[in-house]
């Protein structure tokens, strides 16, 4: 996509401005270095969505995404965005773990499950975390559903999977979140229309099989938006998505 460069470069504008004009508190999850989030708060006890960024599990952090703080916050929801730990210095599972505990942590300090959403591999997680009960519901935004396919690609030297690893890791092949279990049964799968063909047809198999077994699913292609400019919507606070993720979080809130 010979256009990313400049989606990135105005990612990291955005970000700066907006962590500028609406400092976020930091917060330690954990220990480590890289265990930490942002948390821009709209208002006392706001409901608070958690963004999981891409990156494929081994580039990027949080400071890259401040940029999305403010549609949410004038909308008055509150948002959490943790950085984690990276491949090959940590294995997928560990930053899986760590997504864990950012999520465990608001919901300890609100009370509430939280909407978590994410974009590509972030997608990834938040499912994850919908499927564990983790999350009021879940969107995930260009998701990897099924890790199988990287493993014959360039990203696996990083992530060094093989076939066992890549099905445990794989959240197609997790307990449906259908509401035998605490936690939210809401999963949204969007995606850009002009992604790739595999990322279309993993959002629309992991909508599928999930709304075959009782959970709440939408899948969406977005006309016009590839892999990076599909954020476009979430700096936009009129745009559906941006609206969609605000009347999650108060359902949330509410709940």
């Amino acid at each position: 996509m010979p256009d990313h460069p400049a989606v990135m470069q105005r990612w990291r504008e955005t970000a700066e401005a907006a962590h500028a004009a609406h400092p976020p508190l930091e917060i330690a999850y954990g220990r480590g270095p890289r265990e930490v989030m942002d948390l821009f708060e709209a208002a006392p006890g706001a409901p608070v969505a958690v963004f999981l960024h891409g990156g494929y599990w081994q580039s990027l952090d949080k400071s890259w995404f401040s940029g999305l703080a403010p549609a949410l916050l004038a909308q008055g929801v509150s948002l959490a965005i943790p950085s984690y730990d990276l491949c090959p210095a940590v294995r997928l599972g560990t930053i899986l773990g760590q997504v864990r505990a950012a999520v465990e942590h608001i919901r300890g300090r609100t009370g509430a499950r939280p909407v978590v959403f994410g974009h590509s591999a972030g997608g990834h997680m938040a499912a994850c975390m919908l499927s564990e009960g983790r999350a009021s519901a879940a969107m995930a935004i260009s998701g990897v559903f099924d890790l199988a396919p990287l493993i014959g690609t360039s990203l696996n030297t990083a992530l060094d999977l093989d076939a066992r690893e890549a099905a445990a890791l794989s959240p197609i092949h997790w307990p449906v979140p259908n509401g035998s279990t605490p936690g939210g049964t809401v999963l949204d799968c969007i995606v850009g229309a002009d992604e790739s063909s595999e990322f279309l047809r993993q959002s629309r198999m992991m909508a599928d099989h999930w709304a075959a077994h009782g959970v709440e699913t939408r899948y969406e292609a977005l006309p016009g938006l590839n892999h990076f400019t599909v954020l476009d919507p979430l700096f936009d606070e009129d745009s559906a998505t941006t609206r969609r993720i605000v009347a999650l979080s108060r359902a949330a809130k509410a709940a």
